[in-house]
């Protein structure tokens, strides 16, 4: 499948089609090293930037590499991420045009450090964080509120 790196105007660098993808086509691997979450904690703690996906076992890490890792996320997403297999594979949410940027939703969890969204959708949430996510932050700090007074 003909994909390029080049500037985006989301962030840095995104990875674009030059050709016309069906919906529910399978793009590109999300491939990397594979590591546990304890090494990934280790290896990347403090670390500005990473590449990291969680398969859905809840103990493997995929330290992405290769042209799946750039692509960017967005709150309004034309691609997703499924497992077949132990691999993790982007797939076409819907049918995307030659040209188009290829992103996908990233839903962060398990963390609290700031990640603004830059996507630009109308449907923008503002985080890189899923909603699951946000509302557990949010019921967090209610709780910590309620036990300061």
């Amino acid at each position: 499948m003909p994909l390029v790196v080049r500037p985006s105007s989301i962030h840095s660098v995104g990875v674009f089609t030059t050709t016309p993808i069906r919906k529910d086509e399978r793009i590109i691997e999300y491939a990397g090293p594979r590591m546990t979450r304890e090494e990934a904690d280790r290896r990347y703690d403090g670390a500005p930037r990473t590449y990291l996906y969680g398969l859905e076992d809840g103990k493997t890490i995929i330290d992405g590499e290769g042209l799946g890792a750039y692509l960017n996320h967005s709150c309004d997403p034309n691609c997703e991420i499924d497992e077949v297999g132990k691999r993790a594979w982007i797939f076409a949410l819907r049918d995307i045009a030659a040209g188009e940027e290829l992103v996908w939703d990233y839903n962060l969890y398990d963390d609290e450090s700031p990640a603004p969204c830059r996507c630009g959708s109308p449907k923008c949430r503002g985080t890189l964080y899923s909603r699951e996510w946000m509302a557990k932050m949010r019921r967090k700090t209610a709780r910590k509120k309620i036990k300061a007074t």
